[in-house]
């Protein structure tokens, strides 16, 4: 049974989302501040956490971050839940780590989607370690570890940025739309909210930078990787 842990202070909230996951077979747990959820990530080791902004104690921002920076949760799915839903909010959350952003008020059965999206995010990372390592020119991904190195040095990328540059080099020259790109990374079809896909590979292209401009904007369409700036080992 996968565990949820709901970081959150709103009761109305907790209740609806706790009814809705339990009903789904999910182990629910709940903390009501940023101080105790943080506190639980490491008591608990849950499979995902859904993540309030607004909370007492410690805000989810600087909960998200304490997450991403220590290696025994790095890699822990964080969904925030917020009612900001300003660009520039949901802009913040995903650098700062988070894997999704959902915006209050939203349908538990959209949440539900999203919670599902990401353990199967999860299912696919496992199928993704058993390949081999792909290389183009100094660029290395190793995907039996997550690493992505350029020249023998670790590009540090999120999993997200990994498994977008992985998509790019499996396919090199193929133009993939932002939607696509949504639905094999993230786990599920957008309406046309597209700004993630956007975020993460502006901070792709900024770790990938000594590479040239091997990741190239399709106006009107997405994104491509440029094989001709590298040459294939």
């Amino acid at each position: 049974m996968s565990k949820v842990l709901l970081i959150e202070d709103e009761k109305e909230i907790q209740e609806l989302v706790s009814y809705n996951l339990k009903r789904e077979g999910y182990d629910v747990r709940i903390a009501g501040d940023g101080k105790s959820g943080l506190k639980m990530v490491y008591a608990e080791h849950p499979d995902l956490v859904l993540l309030d902004v607004m909370l007492p104690e410690l805000d989810g921002y600087e909960v998200c971050k304490a997450i991403r920076a220590n290696p025994e949760s790095a890699n822990l799915p964080i969904i925030i839940l917020s009612a900001r839903d300003e660009v520039a909010d949901k802009v913040i959350g995903l650098e700062l780590g988070a894997d999704d952003y959902v915006t209050k008020p939203f349908s538990p059965r959209e949440l539900l989607a999203r919670v599902k999206a990401r353990f199967r995010e999860g299912k696919r990372n496992n199928d993704l370690e058993k390949e081999k390592t792909i290389s183009w020119g100094d660029l290395e991904l190793r995907t039996d570890s997550y690493i992505a190195t350029v020249a023998g040095e670790n590009m540090n990328l999120t999993a997200k940025e990994f498994e977008l540059l992985h998509i790019f080099l499996n396919r090199p020259n193929q133009v993939f739309s932002r939607e696509y790109l949504m639905q094999k990374v993230w786990g599920y079809q957008t309406s046309g909210d597209t700004r993630t896909v956007d975020v993460h590979i502006s901070n792709l292209r900024s770790k990938l930078k000594s590479l040239g401009p091997i990741i190239e904007s399709v106006r009107g369409i997405g994104y491509r990787f440029a094989s001709n700036q590298l040459t294939k080992n």
